[in-house]
């Protein structure tokens, strides 16, 4: 297991290095810079602004002056937030995004599982056409139509909820139905086709014939492997959900990683998109890698290489 994580380690260093590199190059091939848009600055003034940030050194000197900030946990200033470091606008911002994906997940885990095996347990039935199309509807409709209408019916009109803001857990309650919509579709459409395809099995069907009850053999046999796609799935969603989104961010004013992610890349804020990105990246690597451990402890006949 040790030497497993030594390596893993080394990937996850190596990958996160060539994202930034990847990312790095992409932000320097488009024309124009961070204090490009708007009035045009005196040369005199730019000089000085290039110099006290070092955007005046050569590029593979820049990048590797920011990867040493990096293994220092320092993610640079940023060039549009004046006086805050990328670092000030995690701070600031993930909180707020990572509460509201917590919510999200386990709203997901809570409701998406136990709804894909009652599909699932009642396949063909009148449950089962009713959840599908809930779900096929969840898939399909934009999660800014669904924050609309819930701030619009369940806040405006009824009143039931906060319009805006997180200062109350009810304040969570709308963002988090919003932002949980796609992922609780997708888990339990994924839910209900892995338990089908398990239920097939022969080992299911010797389970039944030894006279083993319909929950003993799913819920110990069944859902051990059942549940592993859905494993899969939930990291890379968990990572997304914990980002944080613009658009639920924007519809309920909630100042998120989200709201900072976008407005980086629109100012071309060279510093705050390679900390967001590289912040990203390593949460989605290191969750990847905690569903990989996952896997063994799930199911023991998963076994780890090294």
């Amino acid at each position: 297991m040790a030497k497993y994580i030594i390596k893993r380690i080394g990937i996850m260093v190596l990958t996160l290095f060539f994202v930034l590199l990847l990312t790095f190059i992409i932000m320097h091939s488009i024309p124009g810079g961070p204090y490009s848009a708007g009035k045009r600055l005196p040369a005199e003034i730019q000089a000085a602004i290039d110099a006290k940030y070092k955007l005046d050194d050569p590029l593979p000197v820049q990048f590797f002056e920011y990867l040493k900030g990096v293994a220092k946990f320092d993610l640079g200033p940023s060039f549009k937030y004046e006086g805050m470091s990328v670092n000030d606008l995690i701070a600031k911002g993930f909180p707020i995004s990572a509460s509201l994906g917590i919510f999200s997940m386990l709203f997901v885990l809570a409701v998406g599982i136990p709804l894909g095996i009652f599909s699932a347990m009642k396949r063909g039935k009148w449950q089962d056409t009713l959840i599908s199309f809930f779900t096929t509807f969840g898939v399909t409709i934009p999660s800014f139509v669904v924050a609309t209408l819930l701030l619009y019916f369940l806040a405006f009109k009824l009143g039931w909820f906060p319009t805006f803001g997180v200062e109350t857990l009810k304040g969570y309650v709308l963002p988090t139905l919003a932002l949980s919509g796609y992922s609780l579709a997708y888990v339990t459409r994924l839910m209900r086709s892995s338990l089908l395809d398990i239920l097939r099995s022969d080992y299911i069907r010797t389970a039944r014939v030894k006279g083993l009850s319909e929950s003993r053999t799913i819920g110990v046999h069944g859902m051990r492997n059942a549940i592993i796609p859905v494993i899969t799935v939930i990291g890379p969603l968990f990572a997304g959900l914990l980002m944080g989104s613009f658009v639920v961010e924007k519809i309920f004013a909630l100042p998120g990683m989200g709201r900072f992610f976008v407005q980086s890349i629109t100012n071309r804020d060279y510093t705050a998109i390679m900390g967001f990105t590289v912040f990203y990246s390593a949460m989605l690597i290191v969750i990847v890698f905690i569903v990989d451990i996952l896997y063994t402890i799930i199911d023991p006949r998963i076994k780890i290489d090294a």
